[in-house]
């Protein structure tokens, strides 16, 4: 598991603890508007890739893996400026806000992937008032965002700060906002207007 640039946590559990079942489901939201990643033949066949080493978040410039929290990457249908690879972000929020900026300059995302938190075994930190989950870079913790529901506004903060907190699983998401508040909204209906809520 990662920790929070290798500082000592006061308090870490297990996901097990922290996201537990609910007995009801959460309702998953609307449908997608963002556009792009329609999952045509080819968006379907695309797979996410890990995030590890030096990579850099193409948004700030942060070492994606050494922040804590829910981290992104996003497939053009070009390959610019990334240079063959997909844009890589350490923080959802910095995901979207590429994606918009570039979406605007007219390119064409075909899958955007965030931290499926319903798959992998975090640790949550406490330092302060500030609550963390673990960063996972590998790629088998991503999932697509039409398969996500995000928290806005909960106590969980990501390395950009406020950060919205992606899960595939409705009982996930209702033991998440019992815990540490917060709006659940379908991943694809994710706008400007929400990140500048945050």
């Amino acid at each position: 598991m990662n920790t929070h640039d290798g500082s000592a946590a006061s308090d870490p559990r297990s996901r097990r603890r922290v996201v537990g079942a609910v007995a009801s489901g959460v309702p998953l939201a609307l449908a997608g508007c963002l556009g792009g990643g329609s999952d045509g033949d080819g968006e379907a066949s695309i797979s996410p890739v890990s995030l590890d080493g030096e990579r850099a978040c193409d948004q700030c410039g942060m070492i994606v893996r050494d922040h804590p929290g829910p981290v992104g990457q996003v497939h053009f249908a070009d390959d610019e400026p990334e240079g063959g690879r997909p844009a890589q972000f350490c923080s959802s929020v910095c995901t979207y806000t590429y994606r918009f900026d570039a979406e605007d300059g007219g390119r064409d995302p075909l899958a955007t992937f965030l931290t499926d938190y319903s798959t992998v075994d975090q640790e949550v930190f406490e330092e302060g008032e500030d609550v963390m989950f673990s960063s996972h870079v590998e790629s088998s913790a991503f999932a697509r965002t039409t398969e996500l529901t995000v928290v806005a506004g909960s106590d969980v903060i990501g390395s950009m700060g406020p950060e919205l907190i992606p899960f595939s699983e409705g009982s996930d998401v209702e033991s998440f906002v019992a815990e540490y508040g917060g709006e659940p909204m379908d991943a694809e209906a994710v706008d400007r207007g929400t990140l500048e809520a945050l």
